[in-house]
């Protein structure tokens, strides 16, 4: 028999009163029959709000239906508003559901169509809403997904600093050849400034080549060479670390830190009473 799922911790605490309890069975549950309608409802709901912000942005749609992509909007924040009151409501530590990852979803979710009466414009950041869709691992029971996305976002924080380092050593890269493409090609080239320049090697090196500017000179053309050739190495390095600490956080799933004393080696299973490395018995 699966055990229960783990409560946020918002959502720890005393009882509530029925009525609350029984709405927060349906809001924050998936469990039961009603709080799996209400998710997959909400989903829905969602989609739909998702496709109205995205037709309100076409403007032969916008021209020919503004009373009902305005009148769909507002209908669709005045859900989202009152089902985020309700789980104000409903949970049993609100400040810590407030702060929460998926209580600030919730909340941006809503909020940029309160700051479009504002800010003209703002409106369209309620694509932001497709964030709330997350919910869907947890509504389909997708835990094992969490755990690979866990693998990645490690991955990814362990080569942080590898690829800093790398993306500062790219920078002054770009500058250095955007300086010489300034002294070599001019003005007269569409190379009107430094940071033109900059630009310019920033578009070459990473391989996107829009062509807006282009070197006239042989010694210009010969340095734009050198930058491209450079740049399918470049690209490929970020890729290299990130997959090399990937495969380190996959191979240390499941391992234990401890170090042997003998040998200082660590990464042993859980179960293990010996070190696979000296033979030492780990904790002795």
């Amino acid at each position: 028999m699966r055990p229960n799922r783990k409560p946020h911790r918002y959502n720890q605490g005393q009882t509530l009163s029925p009525w609350r309890e029984a709405l927060n069975q349906i809001i924050f549950g998936s469990e039961t029959a009603a709080g799996r309608t209400f998710d997959i409802l909400l989903i829905v709901a969602i989609l739909l709000s998702i496709g109205v912000v995205m037709l309100d942005s076409v403007a032969e749609i916008q021209q020919r239906y503004p009373d009902a992509l305005f009148g769909a909007e507002w209908a669709f924040t005045a859900l989202f508003t009152l089902e985020y009151v309700l789980r104000l409501v409903c949970v049993r530590r609100p400040w810590l559901y407030i702060r929460s990852f998926f209580g600030i979803i919730d909340l941006l979710s809503i909020l940029p169509a309160y700051l479009g009466l504002l800010l003209p414009g703002a409106g369209y950041m309620l694509t932001l809403r497709i964030l709330r869709l997350l919910r869907i691992f947890r509504i389909l029971k997708l835990s094992q997904y969490l755990d690979e996305a866990n693998i990645l976002t490690v991955a990814l924080a362990n080569s942080f600093r590898k690829i800093t380092v790398f993306l500062y050593a790219v920078l002054t890269l770009v500058v250095v050849f955007g300086a010489l493409m300034y002294v070599v090609e001019g003005p007269q080239a569409g190379f009107t400034s430094i940071p033109k320049a900059v630009y310019w090697a920033i578009v070459t090196i990473t391989t996107v080549g829009y062509g807006d500017i282009a070197p006239k000179t042989a010694l210009g053309q010969l340095i734009a060479s050198t930058i491209m050739i450079m740049g399918y190495g470049i690209i490929a390095v970020p890729t290299g670390i990130y997959s090399a600490e990937l495969i380190n956080s996959r191979n240390n799933r499941g391992l234990d830190n401890r170090a042997c004393a003998n040998c200082g080696a660590a990464g042993h299973d859980f179960d293990a009473a010996h070190c696979k490395y000296c033979g030492e018995r780990i904790g002795a």
